[in-house]
C-alpha cells in the first residue's frame, strides 16, 4: 500500500475512480471530526470534572497527556503496517477502538478510569491521521493532493467547531460522561459507514509491485535523515503544541483567565479552529498557485508552511502587548489558528519525498515524534497554571509563541521537497 503514482486507465475508470476517491476522502473527513471531537471532549469538560474527580490543574493535565502515553508508537507500528496492510481493515479497527474506549469512563469510575480509558484511546487514535493522510492520497497524483490533504486536515477543525458546542451543551445540562456515549455511538455508526462505502485506491493496488521493488532500495533511515523530513517534523511539533494547548486547556483559559460564561466559551473555543480552516484553504490555493506558476515545492509547500508557523508565533507572543479581553481573545485564536494549521503542509511534503512503499512508515514516525507534544504540552501547562494561578495561561501562549517562532525557524531553512525527493528516489 503507496502512495502511487497515477496508473493510466480507460476514461470511464478515471470517472468512476475519481468519483469513489471523493467518497473516500468524504468519509475519512467525518473520520477526522470523530476523532478530534474524541480528544476535545476533556478540554470542554474541564471544569466539571476537576469538580467531580478533585482534581488540581496539573493532574488534570497529566490525565490528558496519558492520552499520548501510547499514541506515538501505535502511530509508528500501524503506519508501517499501512505500507502492507489494508488501510481500510486498520482504519474500520480504529473506529471500533475509539468506542470501546470510552465506555469504562463513561459507565463511572475516578482518576484511574478515566487515565486507563484515555490510555487505551491514545493507542487506538495514534495512527488515525497519517493512516487516513496516505488512504486518502494514495487515490491521488501528486499534482492533485493538496486540496484532498486539506480536507482530511480541515475534519480535524470541523471536528472541534461541531462538536464544542454540542458536546458542551451536553455536559451543561447531562454530564460529561452523557458526552462519552455521545461520542461512542457516533463512532459506532460511522464504522458502519465506513465497512460498507470505504474502499482502498486501486491506484495503489496496481502499482504495488512496482512499489515494493522500489521501497527495497530505499531504507527508512534514508528518509529520515533527510533534511526536509528533519524539518518538516521539528515544525509540525511545535504546531502540534498549540494543538493539544487547545484541545485541553483553551475553554479553560476563556472561562478562568478571561471571564466568559460556559456558554460563550464553548461558542468562542472554535474561534482558533475556524481561523485555521480558512489558513488551511489559504495554504492550499496558494500552493497550487505557485506550482501552476512552475515554483518548487521548496517554495509552494516549504516557504508557505514557514511563514504560516511565523504569523502564528507573532500573534502569540503579541498577546501580553494587547490591553483588554477582545483583542487577546482575537490575538490567540489568530495566534494558534495560524500555528496549528501545518499538518497538511507536513502530510503532503512528507509524502512527496517518500518513495513508493515508504510514505505509511515516513508519515507514522513524523505522526510519532510530533505527537510528543501533546504529552508535554497538557501537564506543563497544567504546572503553570497551579504555580501562577490565571496567568499561567498567558504564560502557557507565550512559551508556545515561542516555540512555535522555532519552528518557523527550521522550516525556513531545512524543508525543500525536490530536492531531497530526487535524492531519495534515485
Amino acid at each position: 500500500m503507496t502512495t502511487a503514482q497515477a496508473v493510466p486507465g480507460t476514461a470511464a475508470e478515471a470517472i468512476g475512480g475519481d468519483r469513489r476517491a471523493w467518497t473516500v476522502t468524504a468519509l475519512l473527513v467525518v473520520f477526522m471530526m470523530v476523532n478530534f471531537a474524541d480528544k476535545s471532549v476533556l478540554g470542554l469538560a474541564a471544569d466539571e470534572i476537576r469538580a467531580d474527580l478533585h482534581l488540581s490543574a496539573t493532574q488534570f493535565g497529566l490525565a490528558n497527556s496519558a492520552f499520548f502515553l501510547l499514541f506515538s508508537v501505535a502511530a509508528i507500528v500501524v503506519g508501517m503496517a499501512a505500507d502492507r496492510v489494508s488501510p481500510k481493515l486498520l482504519i474500520l479497527v480504529m473506529a471500533v477502538l475509539w468506542s470501546v474506549a470510552q465506555v469504562p469512563a463513561a459507565i463511572g469510575g475516578g482518576l484511574a478510569v478515566l487515565v486507563t480509558s484515555r490510555v487505551f484511546l491514545g493507542a487506538a487514535e495514534g495512527p488515525a491521521f497519517p493512516v487516513a493522510q496516505q488512504a486518502t492520497l494514495s487515490w491521488f497524483p501528486n499534482d492533485r493532493r493538496n486540496l484532498p490533504g486539506a480536507l482530511i486536515t480541515v475534519g480535524i477543525t470541523l471536528g472541534v467547531i461541531v462538536s464544542a458546542p454540542t458536546l458542551s451543551w451536553v455536559i451543561q445540562h447531562h454530564g460529561w460522561r452523557t458526552a462519552l456515549w455521545v461520542l461512542a455511538v457516533i463512532g459506532v455508526v460511522w464504522a458502519l459507514a465506513w465497512a460498507v462505502f470505504g474502499a482502498d485506491s486501486p491506484r495503489a493496488r496496481r502499482a504495488e509491485a512496482t512499489d515494493k521493488a522500489s521501497a527495497a532500495k530505499v531504507p527508512y533511515r534514508r528518509i529520515f535523515a533527510s533534511r526536509t523530513w528533519i524539518g518538516t517534523t521539528i515544525a509540525y511539533f511545535t504546531s502540534y503544541w498549540t494543538v493539544a494547548l487547545m484541545l485541553v486547556w483553551l475553554p479553560s483559559y476563556l472561562r478562568n483567565a478571561l471571564d466568559y460564561s460556559a456558554d460563550t466559551a464553548g461558542t468562542l473555543v472554535v474561534a482558533p479552529w475556524a481561523v485555521g480552516a480558512a489558513v488551511l484553504f489559504g495554504q492550499v490555493w496558494l500552493t497550487g498557485r505557485l506550482m501552476r506558476r512552475g515554483a518548487g515545492t521548496k517554495a509552494a509547500r516549504g516557504r508557505v508552511g514557514a511563514w504560516t508557523l511565523a504569523i502564528g508565533a507573532a500573534c502569540c507572543l503579541a498577546v501580553p502587548l494587547s490591553g483588554g479581553v477582545l483583542a487577546q481573545t482575537v490575538l490567540i485564536s489568530l495566534g494558534l489558528g495560524f500555528s496549528g494549521a501545518y499538518a497538511t503542509v507536513a502530510a503532503t511534503t512528507v509524502t512527496e519525498i517518500a518513495p513508493p512503499g515508504r510514505a505509511g512508515g515516513a508519515l507514522g514516525l513524523m505522526n510519532a515524534v510530533v505527537t510528543v507534544a501533546g504529552l508535554l504540552a497538557p501537564a506543563a501547562v497544567g504546572a503553570l497554571v497551579d504555580a501562577q494561578g490565571d496567568a499561567g495561561y498567558q504564560h502557557a501562549v507565550l512559551l508556545s509563541g515561542g516555540l512555535v517562532a522555532l519552528g518557523a525557524v527550521a522550516a525556513f531553512a531545512l524543508i525543500d521537497p525536490g530536492r531531497d525527493a530526487a535524492r531519495l528516489h534515485h
